[in-house]
């Protein structure tokens, strides 16, 4: 007798001990669901943000380039030379740079030059030399025709209450002006001078240390930089657009050295990279305008190629800095 298919037998289940089957049944749940997780469905992806690349600075070392500076001062000293031979009369001056410490001049030690109107500067710090407590009303009013304006007749009034030529000389061996004599008698106008002394007495206005308080300095510097404009010629030729100017200028006719005149400028130039002291004084000019132009293609020569006297050299960092 044929036996009859009676289809695949049912699977039989184990004989599970009691107390495993829980423990079994949940593994068996774990499991499935690990496998379900390793199928074919993509899991959705998360955007993270990204962070630009940082720019990294480049490290480098500037030096002075000594020989270069050296090369340009002689220069531009020799192009000043050639202009000032084409000019009339005698013409000396002096440079210095308080931010890179260039320093050069032609006659710069030249003691006999007439300041004129350049001498009421000296007149007003001499006087606050000796008003410890601030000057009055009428002083200041009178000490700012003097600066501003030029005014001669508030300059004969504070040369009278300073003390005149006498307490002049006190205050120059006060401050250091040894190439500087006042003028005789009531004549302030003869102060005799040098470029030298003129960038002494700019540099005691700017830095202090000969008895000049903070506040008599701030005074000073400011009516120079306040002069009015018909008379803000000179050393100002050699500002650059947004520079800050603080001159005093003197004009004077000698008639009797050949009917010529005599003119001054000095003052502080400042601005971004430099803070230029320049005096430029002439004499036996046929003229004023004559004079004040030569002391512009002086001032202007030199605030055109300052910054070209201190060049500088670039090196990388070394990568490997000695501790």
């Amino acid at each position: 007798m044929r036996a009859k298919w009676m289809g695949p037998a049912a699977p039989v289940a184990p004989v599970v001990p009691a107390g495993l089957g829980l423990r079994l049944g949940l593994g068996l749940l774990l499991g499935l669901g690990l496998v379900a997780g390793c199928g074919t469905e993509r899991v959705p992806v998360v955007p993270v943000a990204v962070k630009a690349p940082v720019k990294v600075a480049r490290c480098v070392l500037k030096f002075p380039d000594v020989r270069a500076g050296d090369a340009a001062r002689a220069r531009l000293q020799r192009d000043i030379s050639r202009y000032v031979r084409g000019r009339p009369g005698r013409v000396v001056y002096g440079v210095q740079d308080l931010v890179s410490g260039v320093q050069f001049g032609k006659g710069e030690h030249d003691h006999d030059m007439i300041t004129a109107s350049g001498a009421k500067v000296d007149i007003l710090a001499a006087l606050l030399l000796q008003r410890s407590g601030g000057l009055d009303e009428g002083e200041r009013d009178l000490a700012a025709r003097m600066i501003k304006e030029s005014d001669n007749s508030a300059a004969d009034a504070l040369w009278s209450r300073v003390g005149g030529g006498e307490a002049l000389s006190g205050f120059y061996r006060r401050v250091g002006l040894r190439e500087t004599t006042p003028g005789p008698s009531k004549y302030w106008g003869g102060t005799k001078t040098s470029p030298a002394d003129r960038i002494r007495l700019l540099k005691a206005l700017i830095k202090g240390g000969k008895g000049l308080s903070a506040a008599d300095r701030r005074l000073v510097l400011g009516l120079m930089e306040q002069v009015q404009k018909d008379q803000a010629w000179g050393v100002s030729a050699a500002a650059r657009p947004g520079d800050r100017v603080a001159l005093k200028n003197g004009w004077t006719p000698r008639p009797f050295i050949h009917n010529t005149w005599a003119v001054t400028s000095y003052g502080r130039v400042t601005g971004p990279g430099r803070d230029l002291l320049l005096s430029v004084q002439t004499d036996q000019q046929p003229g004023e305008g004559t004079g004040i132009q030569t002391i512009e293609g002086v001032a202007r020569m030199v605030g055109t190629r300052l910054d070209d006297l201190a060049p500088t050299i670039t090196r990388p960092c070394p990568t490997n800095p000695i501790p």
